[in-house]
């Protein structure tokens, strides 16, 4: 096959097994099975005269050329997108598709400031990206998200950011812990306890080590690693320890009764949530549509948990 008839298709297929990492987790997405991917990831490899793929620690990685495929495939994607956009203008109608990222923790309130906004723009195709801080900087600074979600703004590229509201951090315990009924408790007073963590690359993970840092609980006293804050919920409550958390993502819990918040000296931490978008691409007419109805409207999808708001300004961790 001449180089010239390499198709788009080809193009996503490599994209997409990069991004899953393995051949079957990929054919799951394409709905073929891992053998006939494995087979047209090889012809084309075979065709183009170049390996697009080696194995490193049990994941496919891409090569320096796989690297020019998917970067390539990219291009084309954004490049059709903006297209599509243009041409839906033209007739009068705002339509197009826009891609969101955001880290887990605004799962508790990104799909319904989604779907309020999708009300209004029924004809918007979204796509929809979810992972910790790491994997979803990643999306924005490859172009394979329009628009993200999270905490502090990367630096090692130039964004665009707005800040919607607060995301405040607390520490979490079960209801019978013996510091629950404490009125102030000191960081001191927690080196002799357990903690949960998130994983490293989490948004929550880097704040832990932030304020526990001149402590020896970050070391010591660190016996799980979890990342899934549904399941450092169910940790806490079954007693393995306590879990420095947004506040965001325990609301029902506290308000039932199932977690209660330790009042910790220092705390909560107050963090801004952040709504942004890569500087060197513009917005389409779709993508500005959701900018403007985040910038606008995401303070008010935001949980409202009953914790006690502490005075300063919010962290840039």
């Amino acid at each position: 096959m001449p180089m010239h008839n390499l198709t788009f298709r080809q193009l996503e297929t490599i994209r997409e097994v990069a991004r899953c990492g393995s051949m079957v987790k990929a054919a799951q997405t394409l709905c073929v099975t891992p053998a006939a991917l494995t087979s047209r990831v090889k012809s084309l490899e075979e065709d183009l005269g170049l390996e697009l793929f080696e194995r490193f620690e049990g994941r496919l990685r891409l090569t320096e050329a796989g690297k020019e495929v998917v970067a390539a495939a990219t291009r084309i994607d954004n490049v059709m997108s903006e297209l599509l956009s243009t041409l839906h203008g033209r007739n009068g109608h705002l339509g197009g598709r826009v891609r969101i990222a955001f880290v887990v923790t605004a799962k508790y309130f990104a799909p319904r400031l989604i779907a309020a906004f999708m009300e209004h723009h029924p004809q918007i195709d979204i796509r929809i990206y979810v992972g910790n801080r790491h994997s979803v900087i990643a999306t924005l600074r490859d172009f394979e998200a329009d628009i993200a979600l999270m905490g502090r703004p990367p630096e090692d590229f130039g964004v665009t950011s707005e800040a919607i509201g607060p995301n405040p951090y607390i520490v979490i315990a079960p209801p019978d812990h013996p510091l629950s009924s404490k009125s102030l408790i000191s960081k001191t007073e927690l080196t002799n306890q357990n903690f949960i963590l998130r994983e490293v690359g989490s948004a929550t993970r880097s704040l832990f080590e932030y304020f526990f840092g001149d402590l020896p609980v970050q070391s010591d006293k660190v016996r799980i690693e979890i990342a899934s804050n549904e399941t450092v919920k169910q940790a806490v409550m079954a007693g393995l320890g306590l879990a420095l958390i947004s506040a965001h993502t325990v609301e029902f819990e506290l308000a039932t009764g199932r977690l209660v918040l330790l009042r910790v000296e220092g705390l909560p931490l107050l963090r801004e949530w952040y709504v942004m978008h890569h500087a060197e691409r513009a917005l389409t007419p779709a993508g500005s549509a959701m900018w403007n109805f985040i910038v606008t409207k995401g303070h008010s999808f935001l949980p409202k948990p009953a914790i006690e708001p502490r005075p300063g300004k919010p962290l840039k961790v």
